[in-house]
């Protein structure tokens, strides 16, 4: 078994890598989401792709704060277990997940709970030719 010296290593690993991950999502995404909106505004004018690029850097944001908040919180449950880091944490948790949610609403255009689904799940019906 790990001991808990290299335990508390391997988990900071972890975390630096989750914290690695979130920050190229949020910088490969924000320069995909520009790159591809020059494509759009080529085609089809500037004002949709300021549209496009609003709902992609947006969505790599999204992405990006998720990754962040996964390493938080191994960081916090596996190598800093103290009641300080765990209200720190809550508190991180909680304005990132209020910074997450008016992310969706402003890209999405509405509440989630009043968002109509995007496409009707198919109701499976038995072959009747067979």
């Amino acid at each position: 078994m790990l001991g808990d010296e290299r335990f508390d290593d391997l988990m900071e690993l972890v975390v630096h890598g989750f914290e690695i991950g979130g920050v190229a999502v949020l910088v490969l995404g924000a320069l995909g989401a520009f790159v591809h909106a020059a494509l759009v505004a080529r085609r089809k004018g500037l004002p949709t792709a300021y549209e496009t690029a609003r709902r992609s850097v947006g969505r790599a944001i999204l992405l990006g704060l998720e990754l962040l908040i996964i390493a938080d919180i191994v960081l916090t449950i596996t190598v800093d277990a103290t009641l300080d880091s765990a209200l720190a944490l809550g508190l991180i948790v909680i304005v990132r997940t209020f910074l997450s949610f008016s992310l969706e609403v402003e890209l999405e255009g509405t509440l989630p709970w009043r968002r109509r689904p995007t496409r009707e799940r198919p109701v499976d019906t038995p072959d009747r030719a067979g």
